[in-house]
């Protein structure tokens, strides 16, 4: 299970570390694609078989189902993990994420999400007051 908040930053040729504690499970290929909330998913292959498959049954006959595959299937590239840990972004990517000099890599259950580190910082603020809300809803669904 990948969790934990990590900060990073890019080395002079753009190369981006991921965390030690994430190389072992995500492997030497993983793939990265356009995420939800202005970061990027990285997904070890096994789990991004699953979602792409997950997203091909979505159809094309609804305009949302076939926009958001678009968005998740064609902004997604295969990634090497090099020997020592370190991917490189494709720019297009970067600049959807707003990627600098420091970044911020949170592990959420099967996926990696990349973020810049002033986007996570203000989003972080912004969900921790919302948390105990988000608690009680889910526990009226009898997920908590």
């Amino acid at each position: 299970m990948l969790i934990g908040e990590y900060t990073h930053t890019t080395d002079e040729k753009k190369r981006i570390s991921l965390p030690s504690k994430f190389r072992k499970e995500v492997g030497r290929k993983v793939v990265i694609t356009h995420g939800l909330d202005s970061c990027l998913f990285l997904y070890p292959m096994k789990e991004w078989k699953k979602i792409s498959e997950q997203l091909s049954k979505l159809g094309m006959v609804q305009s949302d189902k076939r926009g958001f595959s678009r968005f998740m299937l064609a902004g997604a590239v295969e990634v090497e993990v090099d020997t020592i840990g370190r991917i490189l972004i494709p720019d297009f990517l970067k600049e959807f994420a707003g990627l600098k000099t420091k970044v911020v890599f949170t592990g959420v259950h099967n996926r990696i999400e990349i973020w810049n580190d002033s986007k996570w910082q203000e989003y972080k603020k912004k969900i921790e007051k919302q948390a105990d809300g988000m608690a009680e809803k889910l526990g009226e669904i009898g997920m908590l």
